[in-house]
């Protein structure tokens, strides 16, 4: 099976069959030294990092509107690698999107904070799946979302309404899965809450939230991903 999907076009997602295999990556075992040099110089020119648990893909395919697929626990620093040498890796990431669609239709999205990774960079929130993202070794998507959501902005999605299935977009950079989480809020109401949140936060991991009204509102520091999504959402409707 290896990655066999389509790629650069959003596709319908009914089912996400994910599972965990407890047998560690081969990309991990192939290169454990490069992973130990190059931590130390992500370290060095940003000491904020921590070496967490993450999961890498070796393997997702699309079937019948259903992503299947395997992954492994890895360790940040694996992926830090990985994504300097994914071409003909032999792994791949997946990560989730709860596109957050404000009571006026409106798209909040977050800037990350100077300190992270992505720094500066316009998305959804959202982070990497972990093991605790997982039930009986099956990746549960929107656990992830409202868990990332709730953990950089302090909003709880867990009673919102959702979009009746998941939709996904494969990429050279990886597969994003998505699925709209309705909030009954206007967007500037949603926002004030968010940035709220972030200031009373010692180290908050956002900058703040950006607000998104139209497919054209495309915001500075944009993730290349996030246009596709955003034209998505404005064109089908609520």
């Amino acid at each position: 099976m290896s990655f066999d999907l389509p790629r650069n076009v959003i596709l319908p997602v009914d089912a996400v069959d994910v599972r965990l295999d407890p047998g560690p990556h081969p990309f991990a075992l192939n290169n454990a030294g490069a992973i130990a040099e190059n931590w130390q110089r992500e370290i060095a020119a940003n000491p904020a990092l921590f070496d967490g648990t993450v999961v890498l893909l070796s393997q997702l395919a699309y079937r019948d509107n259903r992503l299947v697929g395997r992954c492994h626990a890895v360790n940040y620093s694996t992926f830090m690698l990985w994504r300097k040498r994914r071409e003909n890796s032999g792994a791949e990431h997946a990560y989730a999107h709860a596109m957050l669609v404000a009571g006026d239709n409106a798209l909040v999205a977050i800037r990350m904070g100077p300190h992270t990774v992505n720094a500066g960079r316009v998305y959804f929130a959202a982070g990497s799946f972990e093991p605790v993202d997982f039930r009986d070794g099956l990746v549960d998507v929107d656990f992830n979302m409202i868990r990332e959501v709730r953990e950089e902005t302090g909003l709880d999605l867990s009673g919102a309404e959702r979009g009746k299935r998941y939709h996904a977009m494969s990429t050279s950079g990886g597969t994003v899965i998505f699925r709209r989480y309705h909030a009954a809020a206007p967007a500037d109401e949603i926002a004030r809450r968010i940035s709220a949140f972030v200031a009373a936060e010692t180290e908050p991991e956002i900058e703040g939230p950006v607000i998104i009204r139209h497919a054209a509102d495309l915001p500075d520091g944009l993730s290349p991903h996030m246009k596709p999504l955003i034209e998505w959402h404005f064109a089908n409707g609520n």
